[in-house]
């Protein structure tokens, strides 16, 4: 039997093109694996960090207080009675009943026609009643121990335990009889932590958990300056 034998010019070359296979196939490994990396360069992953910050602030919305009515035709009839007014201001703010002057606790809006009464805050109610002076009232509790009286209503749109958002319709203006004078109107008054304060000071202002009188404001201001003064005349002897 014959012996077949390679020549040895065709194993190298058998060599050469298996080698030549061989790198052929690693560069095409190769910019497969750079492909798939630039691939991944390109994928934003979300850090949990991101999601559970607690170093977010939170904006709250400043929210201002409202007056009882949206009619513009509306005017102010009397004004809140202030101790420290001069003598015109406080004119303005007393009531004639049955032969007795009443310094006013609130104040009073009033046109001819009966208008819209509305919340001034989002609140609670919590009284609905009818009074045989003041006529029917209605009482909304509302956030930093605020709460809004609305007299003198000839019609009530709103039960007690109801939730009132600002601006919403609660009644119409109307007369009692303490008032008389002025026909149709709103008697409103307005109460900080169970003390009866002037509403002109709070209508149109951010209401907030430090809002503060601003006699009250004054008055701690007055302290103030007075324990200052005290402290300045005691270092200087």
């Amino acid at each position: 039997m014959k012996k077949l034998r390679l020549k040895k010019g065709a194993i190298i070359g058998a060599y050469l093109i298996a080698f030549s296979l061989t790198g052929m196939g690693a560069f095409f490994v190769s910019q497969n694996m750079q492909e798939a990396n630039d691939t991944n360069e390109d994928i934003e992953y979300v850090n949990s960090s991101i999601i559970e910050d607690d170093d977010i602030e939170v904006i709250k919305e400043e929210v201002k207080m409202i007056k009882p009515y949206t009619n513009d035709q509306v005017e102010t009839l009397k004004y809140f009675y202030d101790y420290q007014a001069d003598n015109a201001s406080q004119e303005k703010s007393i009531l004639y009943h049955e032969n007795t002057y009443i310094q006013n606790s609130g104040m009073d809006f009033g046109l001819t026609d009966p208008f819209e009464v509305v919340s001034v805050l989002d609140g609670t109610v919590t009284d609905v009643r009818e009074d045989e002076l003041l006529g029917t009232i209605v009482e909304i509790k509302h956030d930093n121990d605020l709460i809004s009286s609305y007299q003198s209503l000839s019609e009530v749109s709103v039960k007690k335990n109801d939730t009132v958002t600002q601006g919403q319709v609660i009644g119409k203006s109307g007369t009692n009889a303490i008032d008389q004078d002025m026909g149709n109107h709103l008697h409103f008054e307005l109460y900080k932590a169970g003390e009866i304060v002037d509403p002109s000071k709070y209508f149109d202002q951010v209401i907030s958990s430090d809002t503060k009188d601003s006699t009250e404001e004054s008055t701690t201001t007055k302290e103030e300056d007075t324990t200052t003064e005290t402290e300045t005349n005691e270092e200087t002897e």
